[in-house]
């Protein structure tokens, strides 16, 4: 394998900005330090007044194969993720088949391992009625992410609302659980009083309405309480509403922590007032909600409560989404600007950089227990970002690399550029080119 050698960059890690140089050598982080002397041939990277950030672990994507490829596949959006910085992604079950079974899970194994230039794992699916194929995860618990439950909310046949199904899961599982929340009870009888209302006019903006609040905070509550009573390791994805957040704490360190949060991108970023620019754009679930929930999450994000960043990236065609609101999924493809993004509030002093890594790196790998990753360190996998924070990212239809062919930020320009991502010691993204000649590996965890 190839070893490269980065000059003079500002080394971004575990709260601290410093100089450095980086050996990278045998997929892994050789050594770091002023003014290395290695040995052999290698590749010279001149990082001067750049940075170096780890490789932004994603812990929620939905890739869409197998079975919805139309949309997406683990090729285009791995390939996608690793322009953007992103070196390793958890993938969602909900496909088609949902990966309900063993051998359905494994079989999108199989297929990342052939085609995916980003490291992968991918979460177990829970129905009401596959509880005892869900616990058989126990025993690969140091290869398989977690558990994913959509509690309360319907997605395809994974909609679980038995409390024996979920009593059982949560009692019995030795895995993190993350859990979809929002009252599916709740979200109907919205959905009734708006038709009754609108008759068959709804539109984008009614979604935060009918995906209310409420819905949100009665099912996160749900889980907690469920969590709580077994002492189960419950992560619940993508916080949207102020209100949840009195349900996390900041108290203690994150790995000592059982109860977890994420917010997404777009939570942050967005609000209900986006909705007359993009309409069904950015319709997703949870809801894109009221500008105080936005200012909320990022009040929690700053203060620890909200411990990842991660997308939900959920890519659908161009075609799908011009249909009208009711017809039109649910879902934003966002998994190739989130660092970007994210980059563009350090500019506006919303966040530091050292701080960004630390909810789209460090704290994934901590949350999961992934090993040997999300830190810049000696020893562990060269999973690392070059960040170039003097130029600029313009988004076009010619550099969108999802399947989908379309963002949000369409026509917007970052104040920042990815020119360099290495996955696994690989160096697999460089100055707008890719270099497929080996594939990302499947993530480990600690037991």
């Amino acid at each position: 394998m190839q070893q490269y050698l980065i000059r003079n960059i500002a080394v971004v890690n575990e709260g601290k900005t410093t100089v450095q140089d980086v050996w990278i050598k045998d997929s892994r982080i050789a050594k770091m330090g002023p003014s290395l002397t290695v040995s052999g041939n290698y590749e010279e990277i001149n990082g001067e007044g750049k940075y170096l950030l780890p490789g932004v672990i994603d812990d929620q994507v939905h890739f869409r194969e197998p079975g919805l490829t139309e949309k997406a596949t683990i090729y285009t959006e791995a390939r996608a993720a690793v322009a953007g910085g992103t070196t390793s992604f958890m993938e969602m079950p909900n496909t088609k088949p949902a990966a309900l079974t063993q051998e359905l899970l494994e079989d999108k194994y199989d297929i990342a391992q052939q085609h995916s230039l980003a490291n992968y794992s991918f979460f177990m699916g829970v129905s009401n009625d596959n509880a005892e194929e869900v616990l058989k995860t126990n025993a690969k618990k140091d290869r398989v992410c977690g558990i994913k439950i959509f509690m309360g909310s319907s997605t395809g046949n994974m909609l679980v609302d038995n409390f024996l199904t979920l009593e059982k899961i949560f009692s019995e599982t030795e895995m993190l659980i993350a859990t979809h929340c929002e009252d599916e009870k709740i979200i109907r009888a919205n959905m009734e009083a708006f038709k009754q209302e609108k008759g068959d006019h709804l539109t984008a903006a009614d979604h935060p309405l009918i995906r209310s609040v409420e819905a949100c905070f009665e099912s996160s509550w749900t889980a907690v309480q469920f969590a709580k009573k077994h002492d189960s390791r419950l992560h619940i994805l993508h916080i949207s509403t102020a209100k949840e957040l009195q349900l996390f704490t900041n108290m203690m360190p994150l790995a000592q922590k059982r109860i977890t949060a994420e917010v997404c991108v777009h939570h942050l970023h967005f609000t209900s007032d986006d909705y007359k620019l993009y309409s069904n754009l950015i319709k997703c679930n949870p809801a894109i909600k009221a500008p105080e929930n936005k200012t909320a999450l990022w009040q929690g994000l700053l203060d620890d409560r909200l411990d990842i960043i991660a997308t939900d990236h959920a890519p659908h065609t161009w075609t799908e989404k011009q249909q009208p609101y009711q017809q039109a999924p649910s879902g934003v493809p966002l998994v190739q600007h989130s660092l970007l993004l994210m980059l563009e509030y350090v500019k506006k002093g919303a966040l530091s950089i050292e701080k960004v890594a630390e909810k789209m790196s460090h704290a994934p790998a901590i949350c999961f227990r992934i090993k040997e990753r999300g830190f810049l360190r000696e020893g562990y996998f060269a999973d690392c970002v070059i960040v170039d924070m003097q130029d600029k990212t313009p988004v076009a239809k010619e550099n969108i690399y999802y399947k989908c062919g379309w963002s949000p930020f369409e026509g917007h320009t970052f104040p920042a550029a990815i020119t360099h991502t290495f996955v696994s010691g690989h160096l697999a993204y460089a100055n707008g080119q890719f270099n497929e000649t080996t594939k990302g590996h499947r993530l480990h965890f600690e037991i």
